[in-house]
Formats: C-alpha cells, sequence, structure tokens
C-alpha cells in the first residue's frame, strides 16, 4: 500500500523541484559499519550472515521515512513498506537479480530469503525480480574493501530507488567492520536522512 505525499505543504518541496531536474540526481556516501555483534550472533545461531545484515539494514531503511519515498509520475508516493531487490552471487562467478520481502522476524525473513536466494542461484541470466518501486536495490561485493562506489544507471528510467551496497569484511584488532555504500536520489532526502539510517542501522547491529 502508499499513500501520496502532499507536495504543497512538504518542507522539502523546493528541494524536491530543485533536485528533480538533474540529470544525476543521486548522491551517496561510504561508511564503514561494525558488524563485530552481528557476525558472532550469526555464527552461533546457524544463520547467514549475508541475510542478517541484509534484514538488518532493512528494517533500518523502513524506519526512516523518506527511505520509503518513490517519485512516480511527477508526484512523490510514500509506500507502507519497502522490500529487497538484491543481486545473489553465483559460484560461476555470474550474478542474478532477487526479490525478498521484509518481515520484522529475522526468522521468517531468512526462511522466505532463503527460498529465494536458491531460486537466483539455481537458475541462469538476471532472473528479473518481480518487483516494482517498493525495493531497495541491494548488491554485495564480499570480495573488495571498497572506500566508495559507482553504479550503472540508465537515465532514460526514472529510477528513485535508493541503493545499497556491503563490501568485504576485514578484521580491525578484536573488531570485524564492513563497508557500506547508501546512494539515494536528492529530491527525495538529504544527508541528514541518510545519517538517521545509517544510525539505526548500526544500533540494529550492535543490538544483535
Amino acid at each position: 500500500m502508499k499513500q501520496l505525499l502532499n507536495l504543497d505543504t512538504w518542507a522539502r518541496k523546493e528541494q524536491f523541484h530543485f533536485f528533480r531536474q538533474f540529470d544525476e540526481p543521486f548522491f551517496g556516501v561510504t561508511v564503514e559499519i561494525d558488524c563485530t555483534a552481528a557476525y558472532v550472533q550469526a555464527k552461533a545461531s546457524g544463520r547467514s550472515f549475508f541475510l542478517t545484515y541484509l534484514h538488518t539494514s532493512l528494517a533500518a531503511a523502513n524506519e526512516v521515512a523518506p527511505f520509503r519515498y518513490r517519485i512516480i509520475e511527477e508526484e512523490v508516493w510514500i509506500y507502507d513498506r519497502v522490500d529487497a531487490s538484491p543481486t545473489i552471487n553465483r559460484p560461476d562467478g555470474t550474478f542474478g537479480f532477487a526479490y525478498m520481502d521484509f518481515y520484522e522476524d529475522i526468522n521468517a525473513f531468512e526462511s522466505n530469503s532463503k527460498a529465494e536466494t536458491d531460486r537466483v542461484r539455481a537458475a541462469t541470466g538476471l532472473v528479473p525480480s518481480v518487483s516494482g518501486q517498493n525495493v531497495i536495490h541491494y548488491s554485495s561485493l564480499p570480495w573488495i574493501n571498497f572506500t566508495a562506489i559507482s553504479h550503472a544507471r540508465s537515465f532514460s528510467f526514472q529510477d528513485s530507488c535508493p541503493k545499497i551496497s556491503f563490501g568485504k569484511m576485514t578484521e580491525k584488532g578484536d573488531r570485524r567492520v564492513m563497508p557500506v555504500s547508501v546512494h539515494v536520489h536528492h529530491a527525495l532526502m538529504d544527508g541528514f536522512d541518510v545519517a538517521q539510517f545509517l544510525e539505526k542501522f548500526q544500533q540494529k547491529m550492535d543490538a544483535l
């Protein structure tokens, strides 16, 4: 479900119209997330570490309203919930797109997402997801400890979905850290909103 945002009463009305005109309206940041607690908990419970941090980031994103905003035919709509459309890496070095519903309960999320992961890994080609605009585009580069990242984009396609990428987990003393890149549409949100997401994501990772 989604509802229309009233642009006339929105405090960011001018920013929306300003950044909507840009050829490249997305901006991005890359930060380091401490994943020590989340990694230990995932391993202790036999849970997939990938699905653990994917679920945690999706939970954080759903709590920050602008991450649920989408531009559809010149208007801004607010989705009640956003799900995940991640890339799934295959043993042959290729990848496919997947679609994973968000569940607040991590066990329900993992159960459903494992089936989707297995489906994509067993297939060939991109396997386009059935998702619409109510998703966050996720990708994982577990081989690279990146400090910045850019995304391939078709400017003729009106896309306003956030894009979140995860890099290689490395050890720093007794801590485990991982680079996380967040790219968002500037007509829909600002650095403050991204900071809120990152703060919630880190808090949830620490609390696992």
